[in-house]
């Protein structure tokens, strides 16, 4: 999330960040917000309670992107249908790995290749349509802590870059698949 926060205060950066919403009442993720001055709220509850109360505040607030960062809940196809497009990053190249724990999952498989992806969220487990992914090699001698740091680096990189091309119209969902429309050539 800061990551993102860091990227919006570029006067050209096509975003900005308005809400922040927890599940939980510790997340850090608020406070760093607070101390931004980004609107931050815990919400308590599960399921459909939760979803409605946090629905309500992303319409309220006229939000028109929602940016997972840390969240680790299945959104049910009822809040995905009302809500505005939803990003999510994953510390693997998904489809591999999905779930908790993907770094040690590459780790225990054995990977040469690990890496992050950016995906549009749907109603499965890290599912949803891809739309940028990078690649971070495997050290023979890497822990499961040691790759989530290097994949870190990355996601801080990488995840702004997605919000970019939204925020700037460059994404189109095509099924299954993101296209990324290239710039348009300046004849001038």
């Amino acid at each position: 999330m800061q990551a993102i926060i860091n990227a919006s205060r570029d006067p050209g950066f096509p975003a900005a960040v308005d809400l922040v919403i927890s599940d939980r009442e510790d997340a850090p993720a608020l406070e760093k917000a607070r101390r931004d001055n980004i609107e931050a709220h815990f919400i308590p509850g599960i399921g459909r309670e939760w979803e409605d109360k946090a629905l309500k505040l992303i319409e309220h607030n006229e939000i028109d992107l929602l940016c997972l960062a840390g969240f680790m809940r299945v959104l049910s196809p009822v809040f995905l249908k009302q809500a505005p497009p939803v990003m999510n990053i994953h510390p693997s190249l998904l489809p591999a790995f999905p779930g908790l724990n993907a770094q040690k999952q590459a780790l225990d498989y054995g990977v040469k290749v690990s890496g992050c992806t950016i995906h549009f969220v749907d109603s499965g487990v890290d599912s949803g349509p891809i739309i940028l992914q990078e690649e971070v090699r495997v050290a023979q001698d890497d822990s499961a802590a040691d790759l989530a740091e290097r994949i870190l680096e990355v996601e801080h990189r990488l995840y702004p870059r997605a919000i970019e091309l939204w925020a700037k119209g460059k994404l189109e969902v095509k099924g299954r698949k993101v296209e990324i429309k290239e710039e348009a050539e300046n004849d001038g």
